[in-house]
């Protein structure tokens, strides 16, 4: 029997299939209010964890939560990120780190998601370009003023863990991973073994013929969709994981969320894990 739920940072409890809001229009009508609806319909169903951020148009998906949302139920949380911005220069977007610049997206933030403080605040890439001291400290020093309550990482290595982990406590990590794509395996492991929420993006993503073909045959055994095999394996894989799939699409959505409903037997775990190697 998998966990239905995980504490973030030991004291914040989601639910194991959260929602990532990348992939919604935040455009006028009627893309605006079939976004409204789905992340409504998130709700609806029992998510708990939604995940934005600053980059997502600049923080115009953050606003959109708050509109479909707001005022918040109990028990739901939103995640944002911070750390890229758009150059002033060119409109480009790019990493930048800069404490000032940290601030100022949390600041924004605040406002954007009417709230007083962000229960989980993920650093969305490490910037090279700035010291990592600068920027977890600009992060540390938010979680004293009380605007941020935890801190999260995003798409590091084990060894940026570990160097991070020193200067902050880490209550989460964001990283590329799915049944096909294990790079991060010993990020997953370490985070494991800290009690470390892992946050898969790209949870699920299309393999070679031969990969996608060994998905489609488990879920044609258990009457299911391979998106849904793709998220249950996830969700079997490790107690601290808390996959973030995205849509715009009610019917996708409720597909998604039914994933947790999907037993794997220790075979079809077995002929998963070796699509990407066995986990360790």
């Amino acid at each position: 029997m998998i966990s239905t739920t995980f504490s973030i940072g030991g004291d914040l409890t989601v639910g194991r299939l959260a929602f990532g809001a990348m992939r919604l229009p935040t455009g006028p009508a009627p893309d605006r209010a079939d976004s409204v609806a789905v992340v409504r319909r998130a709700v609806e169903l029992g998510i708990t964890l939604i995940d934005t951020a600053h980059l997502y148009g600049g923080g115009a998906n953050e606003e959109l939560l708050a509109e479909a949302l707001h005022p918040y139920p109990d028990g739901l949380h939103i995640t944002t990120k911070v750390g890229v911005a758009r150059s002033a220069d060119t409109g480009e977007w790019g990493l930048d780190g800069r404490p000032a610049v940290l601030r100022a997206q949390v600041d924004q933030a605040l406002r954007r998601l009417r709230v007083e403080r962000i229960e989980l605040l993920q650093l969305h890439r490490i910037d090279p370009d700035t010291p990592l001291t600068d920027q977890l400290g600009a992060l540390r020093e938010l979680r004293a003023e009380g605007k941020i309550g935890r801190i999260g990482l995003s798409e590091v290595t084990a060894g940026e863990l570990a160097r991070a982990r020193e200067t902050i406590d880490v209550a989460s990590v964001q990283n590329r991973y799915n049944v096909l794509d294990r790079e991060h395996e010993p990020v997953l492991a370490a985070c494991e073994a800290a009690g470390i929420a892992f946050l898969p993006w790209r949870p699920v993503a299309a393999g070679e013929s031969g990969a996608s073909a060994d998905i489609d045959a488990v879920a044609a055994e258990l009457g299911v969709t391979p998106t849904q095999v793709s998220l249950a394996w996830l969700l079997h894989r490790s107690p601290a994981v808390i996959p973030i799939p995205g849509t715009a699409r009610i019917d996708h959505l409720e597909e998604n969320v039914a994933a947790a409903r999907v037993g794997l037997s220790d075979d079809h775990r077995k002929r998963l894990d070796r699509l990407g190697g066995s986990p360790a």
